[in-house]
């Protein structure tokens, strides 16, 4: 039989956070032995995060391979290492005769099936270390570039030197990486200044609980808020449905 605890619980993640920061304030907090993720977030960005608690945690793979939603803010001008506002200034370009137009005519060629190379800090690993290790180093790796599918890529306004946007992007996507090509392309440099995860596969952000609420709930009401194993199946309606697990 699974317990209580074997489910999804969503979560809003604050920024300075990173997933393993929640995986473990959840373990601690709420005495759950397995506490994992479906799908990063950087600690730059906030947002919805999907954690697996107990026997869910078999469901990783699956629900890693779900498209994400984000919403986010880009900063024109200044490219970093790390291809966000977080990272060390390599270069920098004047930004002011940049339009709109031109930005939203340059993003189409970022939309469908795409070619991405990783940033170097990144989670990634190169024989066994991993990229932001070497980063760190002062060291740069060759990385291959791999396939990746962007189904929506909408821009905003533009206020300064900052663009907002809303994109929706496949598994394996580094969204910040999107935003230092597209930057690449105007040929005015850009980072990721702001990054919201809204969605994750059919869960959604507005169903989830944040941090500060879990440190005042008390076990009983925590458990509440998990969606159980069982009922994870009406989130896929038509969809590929997780597979069985034994209880």
């Amino acid at each position: 039989m699974f317990s209580k605890e074997d489910g999804v619980l969503l979560v809003d993640k604050p920024q300075d956070w990173t997933s393993h920061d929640v995986c473990a304030f959840v373990r601690k907090k709420m005495r759950i032995k397995k506490v994992g993720h479906a799908g990063t977030l950087d600690p730059l960005a906030t947002g919805l995060l999907v954690l697996l608690l107990g026997r869910a945690t078999k469901l990783s793979a699956q629900l890693m391979a779900s498209d994400k939603v984000y919403e986010g803010l880009m900063q024109l001008g200044i490219k970093t290492d790390s291809h966000d506002r977080q990272g060390k200034v390599i270069s920098t370009a004047d930004w002011q005769n940049i339009t709109l137009e031109e930005i939203k005519e340059k993003k189409k060629a970022f939309l469908g099936q795409i070619s991405q190379v990783p940033p170097m800090v990144s989670a990634l690993k190169h024989q066994g270390k991993r990229l932001y290790a070497l980063a760190r180093e002062g060291k740069e790796v060759p990385r291959k570039a791999r396939a990746v599918a962007v189904h929506r890529f909408e821009i905003g306004n533009l206020e300064g030197d900052k663009v907002n946007f809303i994109t929706e992007v496949s598994k394996g996507t580094y969204v910040r990486t999107l935003v230092n090509d597209l930057g690449e392309s105007l040929g005015c440099f850009a980072n990721l200044y702001e990054l919201k995860r809204l969605k994750s596969g059919l869960f959604d952000l507005d169903k989830s609980v944040t941090v500060d609420q879990i440190k005042e709930m008390k076990r009983e009401v925590f458990l509440e808020h998990i969606i159980p194993i069982k009922k994870l199946s009406k989130f896929y309606g038509n969809h590929k449905q997780p597979q069985e697990i034994s209880a």
